[in-house]
Order: structure tokens, then C-alpha cells, then sequence
């Protein structure tokens, strides 16, 4: 991890880390003496915590059957956990430096498996969408506490390998969700995905209470209560616009007003910032030209990641015919692929050789060739698809860490907490949003192509409803049309943000080194 020009700058540890006093940054050098079983132990409680974003993208089938849930119900039950963990995790992160790092993450743990209990014994939509939003909120705590942990008990010399890891894990657990669920499908009902979290959970409460010390900086900045509430609303009513918006009318009162909330709810948000003597993110972040970029390649990431496996799921279960099991073991290969190139350390070696602007920008033209070749020649069978998901999670490994180190330099040491917290923030906002929109455009094109169709709840329910054989070919056939626009136009987002954050990112560097030379 780097600071960009305040890289030699003392090493001061606030907001979402420990604040250290002497006798502390004495021990520090050596680092807690079980430092490794307790970044296992929270790196297996945060891989829980990420898998939750996509685990339910496999049970799409079994909830249409079993909840009679529509696909505007699917869209919620996903982003109902993305929005509120996302709107709350700088929250989160202010209060375990607060109250205690230790504290919060064991509440966390405890509200996440508790949402877990309610998720899988769900009798209704309505139920199950209550309960991921619970979920969210323990995600957002473990999310901030468990970073805050990782600098807290490892010492120069090995904290960026101990973040290495902690990175792979983050990157790991969005990809690994469909494979995960698709397991658990195939031996028990859908509730099991949710009831496994629960021993995980207990496990993790037990080791964190035996093992992680406590800290905390009762001086640090009052958590911004407002800025959370007004980001959360902000976020919410502006993806709900875009989720009923095929189904109601872009231009209906219901998609317009909620708009319109969300629009202004950020524009409050943002000036809330402005002015409150603690706020939850420092607007004058937003003149950094380095912070844009990282910021705009990061949410445009989650877009492509999350919005492309929604899609994916969906085309491998209901057009191609594959169960659960099947479907997530046919999304494995981008996992696979992260997790080989985050080992092997390549984004890491390429960093220095190519420059932070180069490595985003080729990790996000990767992948977005990666989402183009889905749409190309996925609808043609599995091979393409193998293709593309590979050319993804090259694209995955090589930008999120340069995206994650762009961010963090933009910010001065002392912010580097709030600066975690954004980061975290950026990627689950880009994945709800990913569902949002690409989900969307799905609907809208669907909708275009077979209008007979737009009034039944999902796609089994509209194939369930055709006459006969052709009629059923026909709605496949749409479906799968449907796919492939959304994931083109996901591709090129991905493709325009990569290059609009190497452009900052390097106009950045160039400001920086001009006042040096």
C-alpha cells in the first residue's frame, strides 16, 4: 500500500484505524503474537460477509417457485443487502473508532447471524427482503472492523502481505457466491444458503472474543448519523427508480417521484457534508483528480462484476437448462482465475513496471472484453462463455488492487480509515447498481421483443404461460436477446470508465510531479 506524494510522511493511524500511543507503536513492531489465526479467523468471517452479495443470484429459480417472488422481487432481495451495508459503512467504520473496534465487530457478527437465522426461515418475499437488509447492516460493521483489525495487529513489515490477502478475499468473495449457492442448492432446500452463515458466525464470535485485542479512539470523529440516513435514502430510491422503470414506465409519477427523492436526497446528503463539523465523507475529496478516477474505475468494476453474474445465472438456468450446482460451477472460472493471478502477484509486479493509470486501465479493458465476449458468444453455447468469464478475472485481479492503492493515495495518511470505508462503499454500490441497471436493460429489451410477455412476474412464469413449443423458443429466444444487450452495454461502461480513470489518474501524476521538479 502506498500514500502517493505522502508516502514519506509519518505513518499516522486514525478513523477507521487504531490510533496508537507509545507503548503501542512499540509492540507494533513485532506485531500480535497470534496475528495470522486471527486474520484466518476475519478474513473467513469477511469471505462470508462478501458472498452474500451474489450467493442468491443461483437461488433465482427456487425463489420464483417457492416465494412466488417477481423479478422486480429478486432485484430488491439482492440489493436490499448491497444498499443498506453500502450506505452504512462509513458509519460503521467512525463507530468502531469510537466505541471499540473489537465491540463492533463482534456486534456485527452477531446482527449477521441473526439476519442469517430470519433469511432462511423466510415465508415470504417480504420477509426475506427485511432480513438481507438486516444482514447488511452486520456486513457493514465486519466489513469496516475487520481492515481496522488487520492494521491494528501487524507491523510494517508485513502488513501489506497481511492486506494482500485481505484484498484476495474481498476480490474472491463476489465471484465465489454462484459456486457456493449452487452447492447448497444441490443437496438442500434455498434456505440452506443463509442457515450455513449462522456456524460460521459462532465460530468466528468465539475466536474474536478469545483473540482479537481491543481499540479504540474515544477522541475520533462523532459518527454522522444524518450523512448515513441521507446516503442510504439517496441510494435506495435512485436504484428503485431504475428497477421498476421497465415495468411501470420511465416516465410514470411512481418512477419519476422516486427519482426525484433520490436525486435530491444526495444533493442534501452532499451538502450535509459540506457543512457538519464531522462528516461522514470529506467532500474536498472529490477535488483530487486522482480520487475521481480511482473512484469512477472502482464503482464501474462492481458494476461489471456484479451486474454480469445477475445476468449469468439467470441465462445458465433458464435458457441453457443447467441446475443450481451446475450453473455456479460454470461461473468458477473467474473465481479460479482471481484467486490464481491475487496469488501469484501479478497486479502487484505490474503496478511499479506500468504505472497505476496503464494497469487500471488494462485490468478494466480486460475486463470488459471479458463482458463483451459473454454477449458475443455465450448465447452460442458454454465455450464462449469459459472465455469470457477467464479474460474477467484477469481484468478483476489486475484493476481492483491498482484501484484500492489509487484510492488510498488521494488520501493523506491520517484519512486512510475513511478512505478504506470508501472503498468498501464504492464496491457495493457498483454491485447493486450493476443489478439495477444491467437488470434494466434486460427488462426493457425483453420487454420490446416479446410485448405479449411484460405482464408475467418472471421468465418461468412467462414460459409457463406460452402455447406451445414455438412460443416457448421465442421467449428464450428474447430472454437470451435480452442478456447479450445488457451485458454489451455493461462492457462498454466498464470500457469508458477504465479510460476516463487512467486519463485522471494520469493528469493526477502529472500535477503531482510538476510541483516536485
Amino acid at each position: 500500500m502506498f500514500y502517493g506524494r505522502h508516502r514519506h510522511l509519518p505513518y499516522t493511524v486514525q478513523g477507521a484505524f487504531v490510533t496508537a500511543t507509545t507503548a503501542e507503536t512499540r509492540s507494533a513492531h513485532t506485531g500480535h503474537p497470534q496475528r495470522w489465526l486471527i486474520l484466518g479467523v476475519i478474513c473467513l468471517a469477511q469471505l462470508t460477509v462478501l458472498l452474500d452479495n451474489t450467493v442468491l443470484n443461483v437461488a433465482i429459480p427456487s425463489l420464483t417457485t417457492s416465494l412466488h417472488a417477481s423479478t422486480s422481487d429478486i432485484q430488491w432481495m439482492i440489493n436490499a443487502y448491497s444498499l443498506v451495508q453500502s450506505g452504512l459503512l462509513l458509519t460503521a467504520g467512525s463507530s468502531a473508532d469510537r466505541y471499540g473496534r473489537k465491540k463492533m465487530l463482534i456486534a456485527g457478527l452477531v446482527l449477521f447471524g441473526v439476519g442469517s437465522l430470519v433469511a432462511g426461515m423466510a415465508q415470504s418475499t417480504a420477509q426475506l427482503i427485511a432480513a438481507r437488509a438486516g444482514m447488511g447492516i452486520g456486513g457493514a460493521l465486519l466489513i469496516t472492523t475487520t481492515l481496522a483489525v488487520v492494521m491494528q495487529i501487524f507491523d510494517d513489515t508485513e502488513r501489506v502481505k497481511a492486506i494482500g490477502i485481505w484484498s484476495t478475499v474481498n476480490s474472491l468473495g463476489f465471484a465465489v457466491g454462484p459456486l457456493m449457492g449452487g452447492f447448497m442448492l444441490d443437496h438442500f432446500w434455498w434456505g440452506a444458503i443463509f442457515l450455513i452463515n449462522i456456524p460460521v458466525a459462532v465460530i468466528a464470535l468465539i475466536a474474536v472474543a478469545a483473540l482479537v485485542p481491543e481499540s479504540k479512539s474515544p477522541s475520533g470523529d462523532r459518527p454522522d448519523l444524518l450523512g448515513a440516513l441521507l446516503s442510504t435514502i439517496g441510494m435506495t430510491a435512485v436504484v428503485y427508480a431504475i428497477i421498476s422503470g421497465p415495468g411501470h414506465g420511465w416516465t410514470s409519477g411512481q418512477v419519476l417521484l422516486s427519482a426525484a427523492l433520490g436525486v435530491a436526497a444526495l444533493g442534501a446528503f452532499a451538502a450535509w457534508e459540506l457543512h457538519t463539523p464531522h462528516p461522514m465523507l470529506d467532500m474536498n475529496f472529490f477535488r483530487n483528480q486522482r480520487f475521481i478516477g480511482a473512484v469512477a474505475g472502482a464503482i464501474l468494476v462492481a458494476f461489471g462484476m456484479g451486474g454480469s453474474l445477475f445476468l449469468l445465472t439467470q441465462h445458465l438456468q433458464f435458457v441453457l437448462g443447467y441446475d443450481p450446482l451446475d450453473a455456479g460451477l460454470r461461473t468458477a472460472p473467474m473465481a479460479v482465475t482471481v484467486i490464481v493471478l491475487n496469488m501469484s502477484g501479478l497486479g502487484a509486479r505490474l503496478l511499479p513496471r506500468i504505472g497505476t493509470p496503464a494497469t487500471i486501465a488494462t485490468g478494466m479493458t480486460a475486463l470488459a472484453a471479458g463482458l463483451a465476449a459473454l454477449a458475443v458468444f455465450g448465447s452460442d453455447g458454454y465455450g464462449g462463455m469459459f472465455v469470457g468469464l477467464i479474460v474477467m478475472g484477469a481484468g478483476i485481479a489486475i484493476a481492483m488492487p491498482a484501484m484500492a492503492n489509487a484510492i488510498m493515495s488521494a488520501i493523506p495518511p491520517e484519512k486512510a480509515g475513511v478512505g478504506a470505508g470508501i472503498n468498501g462503499t464504492l464496491a457495493e454500490f457498483g454491485n447493486g447498481l450493476g443489478v439495477a441497471v444491467l437488470g434494466a436493460v434486460l427488462n426493457s429489451r425483453f420487454a420490446a421483443l416479446i410485448p405479449a410477455a411484460v405482464g408475467a412476474a418472471s421468465l418461468p412464469a412467462a414460459l409457463a404461460a406460452a402455447k406451445d413449443p414455438a412460443e416457448k423458443a421465442r421467449i428464450a429466444d428474447a430472454f437470451s436477446s435480452g442478456v447479450e444487450t445488457s451485458q454489451l452495454v455493461g462492457a462498454v461502461a466498464v470500457l469508458a470508465g477504465g479510460l476516463l480513470a487512467a486519463v485522471l489518474l494520469k493528469r493526477a501524476e502529472r500535477t503531482d510531479t510538476a510541483p516536485a521538479a
